[in-house]
């Protein structure tokens, strides 16, 4: 079926466009931006290293535990509806945060990880009805705009706060007034009607959770999440270890974040072109088993930049895909939603483990070789997960 080109100049379909693209804004700042504040949280409040932990913890776990409800809320309500929903609990969740009083500080993280859940999971769905013949370039435009964002946060952080001179707390709120032009540019879709799903979306559709196919694509996504998380919050430790100097090293964990840019762009717009998605998925694989091989040489600064360039490329490649992987294998728009809300429930609970388990194999060994392999363990099975969903098929075929 060839393409409606006038689809996509109409000034609904724009404006559609851009209040994903700011939705897209908000998904990660509230999560990045904490890491490079963790020393200034810590040293105002006196807190541990395990409770700052939490931090960046807690959203993920609020991704696991709200990602299922909300396509049964969508149902009730409409996507549109539970999205603007999760705009504004993102929005309450900085706000509380930004009081600096540690209570409210992770009850906001949480609040803030619960709106982004919703968004994340409901987002595919809305691509997928919206955007039928268009899936692959909405997916890497949505996903592209994350991760920019995710990036600066990470990278502005400490910047706003001492360039500013802002205490840590409302260094953080002002990632909340991404939230604004979000709500603003969504509030025209509150027009459509809530029940305006088809019912015949769920013709044929049982359980999702008992699809073989929806498992390999819930693990797909869980395996890369977990790799990601691990990286963004061991990879500096590690070239320390191997003999990179600590700001350095700081440097080529900001330079793995920027340098995906392009694949999480163009990954999906050729995904979604193929027949299927085998070839990209044993790419991203090989790319991770280079890089990770890399990681077992000590003192060669060229040799572990080039790792770290391949973890990059994987990552924007990976994330992106397994983004995609969930409009392409449903059929409708309800589908799409339900996939989306079981593999980021369970992909999420494993990326919040990765972290914490990683961390207890260097308590345990005092050196990160375990954990290398465990990476390389990880991305086998990640690389016979994305085989499975890389199929030409449905999720209830």
């Amino acid at each position: 079926m060839r393409p409606n080109q006038d689809s996509w100049i109409t000034p609904k379909k724009l404006l559609l466009l851009f209040g994903i693209i700011f939705i897209a804004f908000n998904l990660r700042p509230a999560i990045t931006s904490v890491g490079p504040l963790i020393g200034l949280i810590r040293e105002d409040t006196g807190i541990s290293n395990g409770a700052a932990g939490l931090l960046t913890t807690l959203p993920l776990l609020a991704f696991a535990a709200l990602s299922p409800a909300a396509p049964a809320a969508s149902q009730r309500f409409g996507k549109e509806a539970m999205i603007f929903a999760g705009l504004l609990l993102l929005s309450a969740g900085i706000l509380l945060r930004a009081t600096g009083f540690i209570p409210p500080v992770y009850a906001g993280t949480a609040l803030a990880g619960g709106g982004i859940a919703i968004c994340n999971v409901l987002l595919p769905g809305i691509v997928k009805e919206r955007f039928p013949e268009h899936v692959g370039i909405m997916t890497g435009t949505y996903t592209t705009s994350m991760v920019l964002l995710a990036g600066a946060a990470s990278g502005l952080s400490l910047p706003i706060t001492n360039g500013f001179e802002l205490k840590w707390n409302i260094s953080l709120g002002t990632w909340g007034l991404l939230c604004l032009p979000a709500l603003l540019f969504w509030v025209p879709q509150l027009r459509r009607n809530a029940g305006s799903t088809s019912s015949s979306e769920n013709d044929g559709a049982g359980s999702v959770w008992r699809s073989k196919l929806a498992w390999q694509v819930t693990l797909f996504m869980g395996l890369q999440s977990f790799l990601f998380y691990c990286l963004i919050t061991w990879l500096p430790e590690i070239l320390q270890a191997r003999g990179i100097e600590p700001s350095a090293a700081g440097w080529m964990l900001s330079v793995m974040q920027f340098i995906g840019f392009p694949l999480s762009f163009f990954i999906p717009v050729f995904a979604a072109r193929l027949p299927n998605q085998k070839g990209i998925v044993a790419g991203i694989s090989a790319l991770y088993l280079i890089g990770f091989a890399g990681l077992f040489i000590h003192g060669s600064f060229l040799l572990l930049m080039a790792s770290v360039l391949l973890f990059g490329l994987a990552q924007g490649a990976a994330l992106s895909l397994s983004l995609t992987l969930l409009g392409l294998r449903a059929e409708t728009a309800s589908q799409a939603s339900r996939l989306s809300g079981m593999a980021q429930s369970f992909g999420y609970l494993l990326a919040a483990a990765g972290p914490f388990t990683i961390g207890l194999l260097f308590d345990v060994f005092h050196s990160w070789t375990p954990a290398l392999f465990i990476f390389l363990l990880i991305t086998v099975m990640m690389l016979w997960a994305g085989a499975g969903a890389g199929r030409d098929r449905y999720i209830f075929s």
